[in-house]
């Protein structure tokens, strides 16, 4: 049986398609076009020979739809509502983004359910485990594979407002880059500052320094001084990126613009860069960025642990053996009845087949390079 259980029409473009014959009037719409089969009226979008038709020409109780003719298009439907003989009707799914690619994973389900076929029973490698002990190991092995294997990386884009301030993403681990979005499309590396830092924090006191308590005897807290600094800080003063009118010049100002031009001696190369920098405050889970960044449109990319949703508790399929070598090495290492030699032996199939996960998924191809080869091959001036 076949891996691919749905038709090109539902992959690329989501939708279902019939023939209008001038007096059918109901349709039903199949599981095997669309993601979910949608439940509601407001989830679809109805096209007659490419012309969207109005909401009130038709009623939708899943997975029957049924034209009305309640407002005429006398062009495609007839008087009773049904499609014009040999037009063609179009059933798109509504209001979900386009997602391709999917089969290159395995859902968590069906790599519980192969597991438990392939690998559970009587004269195999697992005589016996739970159904729920397999899945807690495959959670815990997606996590592990995100981290280290697959690197599940997602970019979210975000503008940055005056509070100068995001929240962290609901399933963020670690950032992988931060960048601003130019008026062009193109990524500007955003570094973070080590030279100062986001208070989780800032503890209230009195006159005479000394912590001040509420009725619980618990601290009292309020609004960061550093923070309000940090965002009214003119950044140029770290990185050096002022203009001729901002620097002072002697007599022979044009003389030392010309010796000076590209001799910025004494500058920080990871402060001398307009592109402005964030904190991180793990505690309140926020990143907060340099006052030059306020309504930029700003790309996080981060690691997330693959938890997510359902949809995301999926394993790549050249990272599916060595989850299924993850799962068998975890059940058996939990247990007091496997010899330590077979937990041993696990442990190195284990490792074996992460290593060749790692190296497929790597997918490092000799023409690209190739051409960062080349660049290399340029002289760098000291």
């Amino acid at each position: 049986m076949g891996l691919i259980n749905v038709t090109q029409q539902a992959y690329y473009n989501r939708s279902q398609s019939f023939t209008g014959n001038s007096s059918s009037t109901a349709f039903t719409l199949s599981n095997a076009y669309f993601s979910t089969l949608p439940d509601a009226k407001s989830k679809i979008q109805i096209f007659v020979n490419g012309k969207e038709i109005n909401t009130a020409n038709y009623a939708y109780s899943s997975p029957v739809l049924t034209f009305t003719g309640n407002s005429k298009n006398s062009d495609v439907l007839e008087n009773s509502g049904a499609p014009v003989s040999g037009l063609i009707i179009e059933v798109k799914e509504f209001g979900k983004a386009e997602k391709f690619g999917g089969y290159r994973y395995i859902s968590l389900n069906n790599l519980v359910n192969n597991y438990l076929v392939a690998y559970v029973g009587s004269g195999k490698l697992i005589p016996s485990v739970k159904r729920t002990d397999v899945i807690f190991h495959a959670k815990r092995g997606i996590q592990e594979f995100s981290y280290d294997v697959s690197r599940t990386e997602k970019i979210q884009e975000i503008e940055i407002g005056p509070s100068l301030s995001m929240p962290m993403p609901q399933d963020y681990i670690h950032y992988v880059r931060m960048s601003f979005v130019d008026g062009a499309g193109i990524e500007h590396i955003i570094y973070p500052g080590r030279y100062t830092s986001k208070p989780s924090e800032s503890i209230l006191q009195d006159d005479d320094y000394k912590y001040i308590y509420d009725a619980d005897g618990s601290l009292l807290t309020g609004t960061s001084v550093t923070d309000e600094r940090f965002t009214d800080f003119d950044n140029r003063k770290i990185s050096g990126n002022f203009a001729d009118e901002d620097v002072t010049y002697d007599a022979h100002s044009g003389l030392q613009k010309i010796t000076s031009y590209g001799g910025r001696q004494g500058l920080n190369p990871e402060t001398s860069q307009q592109n402005g920098i964030f904190l991180i405050d793990e505690a309140n889970g926020k990143i907060s960025f340099s006052s030059e960044l306020a309504g930029q449109i700003i790309t996080l990319k981060y690691v997330s642990d693959g938890l997510g949703t359902d949809d995301e508790m999926q394993v790549h399929k050249f990272a599916e053996d060595a989850m299924y070598k993850y799962i068998t090495y975890a059940v058996a290492s939990s247990r007091i009845d496997f010899p330590e030699y077979i937990i041993n032996r696990f442990r190195k199939e284990r490792r074996a087949a992460t290593r060749n996960a790692k190296l497929r998924l790597s997918s490092l191809k000799l023409s690209e390079l190739e051409q960062v080869m080349r660049g290399k091959s340029k002289f760098i001036k000291h």
